[in-house]
């Protein structure tokens, strides 16, 4: 019981720091987690272990653990890996071009046009997120998923992000999302590693101005 408690306390704060209800850099202390969830400390400190794992908090020597910041430097970091290895996955999704991915992106681009027609930014993130992972499991390279996992959660915070602050950008991912369905329908594997980096590029720039909005505000 403690290590499902675990598992799903980290769930439940990857999910709030992702969507910004922990705001970043706020201190996550483990007496107040456990009295907010009901939980022994026990395993909230497990959970904190694996939130820490996939880089959403940072743990201080002395001082505590801390939502970790969103700030260019990481940005920068995080996206100049994720370019090569979402293109790199995108490619190797064209290659394979199996019918049964080829339908569940259609699925996932349905929900995300479905969100996108009612304004649900959650949503629409969520189908972006399913459509994303369709690619990966596509892909067929579990040493490249391994690695699209280590930087995964960091990465959804600065997607989302991206939605929340630039309306704009959710316009330009559907359309990138549709060029890259049809990519690999075609197992058009240049076209498809080409639209999946220039749509991350895009993102990354807009991101970017975000955050230096924000450190300028």
């Amino acid at each position: 019981m403690p290590v499902v408690l675990a598992k799903e306390l980290a769930r439940v704060l990857e999910q709030e720091i992702i969507f910004g209800e922990i705001a970043p850099e706020a201190r996550l202390v483990e007496e107040e987690v456990g009295e907010r969830f009901g939980i022994s400390r026990s395993p909230v400190r497990e959970a904190l272990r694996l939130v820490e794992q996939d880089g959403l908090v940072i743990r201080h020597p002395r001082r505590g653990i801390w939502a970790s910041p969103v700030g260019r430097a990481d940005l920068d970091e995080v996206y100049s890996c994720r370019l090569a290895l979402e293109g790199l996955a995108a490619e190797q999704a064209a290659r394979a071009r199996a019918p049964s991915h080829v339908a569940a992106l259609e699925k996932a681009l349905a929900e995300m046009e479905a969100a996108h027609a009612r304004g649900d930014v959650r949503a629409y993130f969520q189908g972006n997120v399913d459509f994303t992972d369709v690619i990966h499991d596509a892909a067929k390279n579990e040493t490249l998923r391994r690695l699209l996992n280590g930087i995964g959660k960091q990465a959804l915070r600065y997607r989302y992000l991206a939605y929340a602050s630039a309306p704009e950008l959710v316009t330009m991912s559907l359309s990138g999302s549709k060029d890259i369905l049809a990519a690999v329908s075609q197992g058009n594997a240049r076209l498809a590693r080409e639209v999946t980096e220039r749509l991350i590029r895009r993102s990354w720039d807009a991101i970017g101005a975000a955050i230096e909005r924000g450190a300028a505000a």
